[in-house]
């Protein structure tokens, strides 16, 4: 049955309302999660806990999918045969979606909102340290639905323990479309070698600004220092890289490295850097290159130019954002075509790699794979196509 998009927003108007009538209540379950959260991560519980202000992200990002188009349906493309037929390729939904996350019960509404407006059914693997948060959320989206009439399978939530989780993956016991894991490196490689189902992986961050030798520092500072806003995101600045030949380098590390233990940053560069800055612990920089920090560590290393930039952003980073902070445009579309990232910024912050700051309201993940689509992925991106063609008896001879 194919839903219209009048239904479908109904739904999500009434997942809305309900959300905020409930704040107090998810709110109350979070707690219960955070009480029993024990040694967890520290990033993982920045993830996990949810306040007013969080409860009125889910509300909004809700409000943001309504005001979307449908893509589900749409004629892509569409072609007289010469013998009459009509041969047209329109949007489909991909049918039925695993989710695998860790912490964060905004996905529960997120992910679950960009995947119910695109057509599609979606099953929640949340992790057991925000059991109870999700489990509140979830019954809200039951009612949502349950007000409409319309299936409650269109979000389930599987509370299962892990033997089962892996038979689901092997097995395919819920005839699953695609699965997007969300998490650690280890997570990922441990559903790929699991499954034969098709994966949109929302991979890791480790993510790059170089600053050329003609930068704005000012503004390199800014952008740098707004990459470490926030810790526990996966689109976070963790290395940065200098042009040697930045005039009066010495005295500019100085200020940035000022302004960065100000806000508490962790940090480390190669030879070169810490012999311009005392606060600077020299460290194994090819050590330090493939790893995603999540924490207030941050890499300075200082290399010769554009082109060593590129081959190291290539060579290390996770794919998701990268930046260059220059004031000529040559250098910087040289940058951002070579540089192999979902997202590649000049003069701005990897922080705004997200669905919602680039106009698609919530995201189910950020894919930092090129098949089938790469970077923020909301509804318009949870869909693949179909040929629909329509004859009166036509054979081909």
């Amino acid at each position: 049955m194919i839903l219209s998009t009048q239904t479908k927003n109904a739904v999500l108007n009434d997942l809305a309302t309900l959300i905020a009538d409930h704040s107090s209540e998810i709110i109350k379950a979070n707690k219960s999660d955070l009480e029993k959260a024990g040694d967890l991560d520290p990033t993982l519980v920045d993830r996990l806990k949810v306040d007013e202000k969080k409860v009125q992200g889910m509300v909004a990002s809700v409000h943001e999918v309504i005001g979307l188009e449908d893509p589900e349906g749409k004629v892509l493309s569409s072609y007289d045969h010469p013998n009459g037929m009509k041969v047209e390729n329109r949007v489909v939904p991909f049918g039925k979606i695993l989710i695998i996350y860790e912490s964060r019960p905004d996905v529960t509404i997120e992910a679950a909102v960009s995947a119910f407006k695109s057509g599609n059914k979606i099953l929640l693997k949340g992790g057991k340290e925000a059991r109870q948060s999700n489990l509140q959320l979830v019954d809200l989206w039951k009612k949502a639905l349950s007000q409409n009439n319309v299936s409650e399978d269109y979000v389930e939530y599987l509370d299962i323990d892990r033997e089962t989780t892996q038979k689901l993956l092997a097995e395919n016991t819920h005839k699953l479309d695609l699965i997007i894991p969300r998490g650690g490196e280890g997570l990922i490689n441990y559903i790929k070698q699991t499954t034969s189902v098709p994966l949109m992986i929302s991979g890791r961050g480790n993510n790059f600004v170089y600053v050329h030798d003609n930068a704005d520092f000012e503004m390199a500072t800014e952008v740098i220092l707004n990459g470490k806003s926030r810790l526990s995101v996966c689109n976070a600045i963790d290395k940065v890289l200098f042009n040697e030949s930045i005039p009066q380098l010495e005295e500019k590390i100085q200020g940035l490295v000022a302004r960065a233990k100000e806000i508490g940053l962790d940090i480390h560069g190669d030879q070169k850097i810490a012999s311009l800055n005392s606060e600077v612990q020299v460290t194994d920089v090819e050590a330090l290159m493939p790893e995603e920090f999540l924490s207030e560590k941050i890499l300075f290393v200082a290399i010769s130019g554009l082109e060593e930039a590129i081959a190291t952003i290539n060579q290390y980073s996770g794919g998701h954002s990268a930046v260059i902070i220059s004031k000529d445009e040559e250098s910087a579309t040289l940058f951002q075509y070579e540089v192999d990232c979902a997202a590649v910024y000049h003069n701005a912050s990897s922080r705004f790699t997200d669905g919602g700051q680039f106009g698609f309201g919530a995201e189910i993940a950020i894919s930092t794979q090129k098949l089938h689509f790469r970077g923020p992925v909301g509804l318009a991106q949870l869909v693949s196509n179909k040929w629909f063609i329509k004859g009166n008896g036509q054979t081909r001879g």
